[in-house]
């Protein structure tokens, strides 16, 4: 298969990409939009970061270089905020327009001394479809090549996830290339097929659960909860 281009998907949804010295931009023409992790900065001091209900409900006890990987990964701002809290992150994001925009955020950051180290544990397979990963891993684990990640992560798309003005005009861009996701059951199952310690999943507060599987248990905050689903082990 050949390289998408991801300049030419853009344009082809009515959108345009641009190289600005603030960073890769999509626009409209009206409507800016770009990935930055440098207003990510005050949520990943020490003692804040700890207090993330994400961190809280990823946290890997007695494990020392945990893994985890991003099913869903979108501007990588929920993957910056694991992998400062030390873990590493595979990120998946299968839309070429926003995969795009998260490498550049990326390779921004990377220069940064303040965000290089956590951005040095955080790898991205642009464009590839995450179940299709998942699965890959699956295979590899089960070959004993690899060990299995401590936590998947899932954040499928929402809508009305917030009545920020400038999310839902982040929203009205995005909605433009991807669409939410639509098969719950099979992200859900090749996301347990990895054998991670636990599976924690982004939902609006009072959102239903994702393809309808009771989690294990809960954190909630007052826009978005994690259902955190852990399967039995051996």
């Amino acid at each position: 298969m050949g390289v998408v281009d991801p300049f030419s998907v853009a344009r082809s949804a009515g959108l345009e990409l641009i190289g600005k010295s603030e960073g890769l931009t999509l626009t409209d023409g009206t409507m800016e939009l770009r990935a930055d992790f440098g207003r990510m900065l005050p949520r990943l001091k020490q003692g804040r970061l700890q207090q993330e209900l994400l961190v809280k409900a990823a946290r890997a006890k007695g494990i020392e270089r945990p893994w985890a990987i991003d099913a869903t990964a979108g501007f990588g701002e929920d993957s910056l905020l694991l992998a400062a809290a030390g873990f590493s992150v595979d990120l998946y994001e299968q839309d070429c327009v926003i995969a795009a925009l998260l490498k550049d955020a990326l390779d921004r950051a990377a220069d940064d001394p303040a965000l290089a180290a956590a951005v040095s544990r955080m790898r991205l397979h642009a464009g590839e479809d995450s179940i299709a990963g998942l699965r890959h891993t699956a295979e590899l684990i089960g070959q004993g090549e690899l060990a299995a990640p401590d936590v998947v992560y899932l954040d499928p798309m929402f809508p009305g996830r917030t009545k920020s003005a400038a999310v839902k005009k982040k929203f009205q861009l995005l909605h433009h290339l991807e669409q939410p996701c639509a098969d719950e059951e099979t992200l859900v199952e090749a996301a347990l097929a990895v054998h991670p310690r636990k599976v924690v999943i982004k939902r609006p507060v009072k959102g239903p659960l994702l393809a309808g599987v009771k989690p294990s248990y809960q954190l909630a905050g007052k826009a978005v909860r994690y259902d955190v689903l852990v399967p039995p082990h051996p």
